[in-house]
């Protein structure tokens, strides 16, 4: 079997797999995962393109593999368990006169902590920290936070503890879920949870509540663990006298699962992000011992962010195009920049579009980028030597070359795009800052 085809049956594979361990179906998810990891190795041995392809590949394997022994430990330690339950007769009295095993018996309660379940992050988001640019003092807590405390138990102990509570908040657009993704990727041997106000809320009276409960308990059986949670101005802003019950007592059994007595915390991080800090409760900003203000990017890493985002789509650009483009995006966001590569991407296929004479080049082939191809056509102007009078549909997919990404179609792109933060907006952020904050 050929290395690519071993490695598309592995994909097709491990994504039932992941599929079966969200449903609960965990016997079946091992199975698969261990068959999934079969191909995976069959991709490894017979992969002959890159060193990198290989490396992707044994990494996919060797996160696969921890979450099946993760699974096999689970499935026996229950096998065990359930043989050392004793079957009881109808009518027979409980011990103590209570139910045995009530609480695990709570259909609701069972109901509820499957929904949760659904938030953990079973396939890794692949974002390593080189893929975010800038925000060095951002990312250094947040190794901090999770990474160290992981990888080096040891050194966490005593009066050294890791934070509990880190708020990533600044702009829209500026990283703060792509933060979280680098963390979800990075953080190995934990359990990610990716929580919106929607896993939390509910219609029925006081199941909210038993929400957040629940899903501070699945983090503790499941630690080391994180808790992300996105926009959390829409579920911890601040309490008043014209909010409803409801949604009070949401936000107090929040505090008290964040930082109640008795609660262990020590394995637990609670990571949140939004775009108005000041809106938040302020006992709930304390709970959040670190809060970082995720900034718009400096001129060096916006730079990188027009690197990152052209990625290896064929480019003509120089260091002194980057250059020029960082410094004319003063202002922008991390994801307005990502809106004008994407549309300068567009360029390319609108000149096929309107051109109406083509010429042949040479170019690599599809299939094979090491191999050159020498009757590819690519769109010219009409006196441009070898130009002949035909248009897009009339040219076979395999021999169309689209033109590369210049400094003119990202200036283009520029100039169409606006940011999308005003300077109202940013000086309620620094004044925030001032007050509770420190710079990411």
């Amino acid at each position: 079997m050929a290395s690519s085809g071993a490695l598309q049956k592995a994909i097709e594979i491990v994504s039932r797999a992941t599929e079966e361990d969200k449903n609960k179906n965990y016997e079946e998810a091992l199975r698969q995962y261990q068959h999934g990891v079969e191909y995976f190795l069959h991709a490894i041995k017979y992969e002959t393109h890159s060193d990198k392809a290989k490396q992707s590949i044994r990494e996919k394997c060797a996160q696969y593999l921890e979450r099946a022994e993760k699974l096999k430990q689970f499935i026996s330690q229950k096998d065990s368990t359930d043989k050392k339950k004793k079957p009881i007769q109808e009518g027979a009295p409980r011990e103590n006169g209570k139910d045995d095993d009530k609480e695990d018996n709570d259909p609701e309660k069972k109901k509820m902590l499957e929904k949760l379940s659904g938030a953990i992050v079973m396939e890794k988001p692949n974002v390593p920290w080189s893929d975010v640019a800038g925000l060095e003092n951002a990312k250094e807590s947040l190794k901090e936070a999770v990474i160290l405390p992981i990888k080096f138990p040891h050194l966490f102990t005593g009066k050294r503890k890791p934070w509990r509570g880190i708020l990533l908040y600044g702009p829209p657009g500026t990283g703060k879920s792509f933060l979280a993704k680098a963390v979800a990727t990075e953080a190995n041997n934990s359990t990610f949870f990716s929580i919106s106000s929607a896993d939390l809320l509910s219609k029925w009276l006081g199941e909210s509540e038993k929400l957040v409960r629940n899903l501070f308990e699945l983090a503790r059986a499941h630690k080391p663990s994180i808790i992300f949670i996105d926009e959390i101005d829409s579920l911890c802003a601040s309490r008043s006298d014209t909010e409803s019950e409801s949604a009070r007592r949401v936000k107090t059994e929040f505090l008290v699962q964040m930082q109640g007595v008795g609660n262990d915390m020590d394995s637990i991080l609670v990571l949140g992000a939004t775009n108005i800090p000041w809106s938040l409760d302020a006992a709930i900003r304390r709970r959040f011992e670190k809060r970082i203000y995720i900034s718009l990017p400096e001129e060096q890493a916006r730079k990188s962010m027009f690197k990152l985002n052209l990625g290896n789509t064929p480019n003509n650009m120089t260091e002194q195009d980057f250059n020029e483009l960082a410094r004319r995006s003063e202002g922008y966001s991390g994801a307005d920049i990502s809106i004008v590569v994407r549309d300068a991407l567009m360029s390319p296929i609108r000149l096929i579009q309107t051109a109406t004479h083509f010429k042949k080049v040479s170019g690599p082939s599809r299939k094979d980028p090491n191999v050159i191809v020498h009757d590819l056509l690519t769109p010219c102007s009409p006196g441009d030597r070898g130009a002949v009078e035909m248009t897009w549909v009339d040219i076979p997919s395999e021999k169309l070359l689209e033109p590369v990404i210049t400094i003119k179609d990202m200036l283009r792109s520029l100039a169409t795009q606006k940011a999308s933060v005003n300077e109202k907006d940013l000086e309620k952020q620094r004044q925030f800052t001032e007050e509770f904050g420190q710079e990411g």
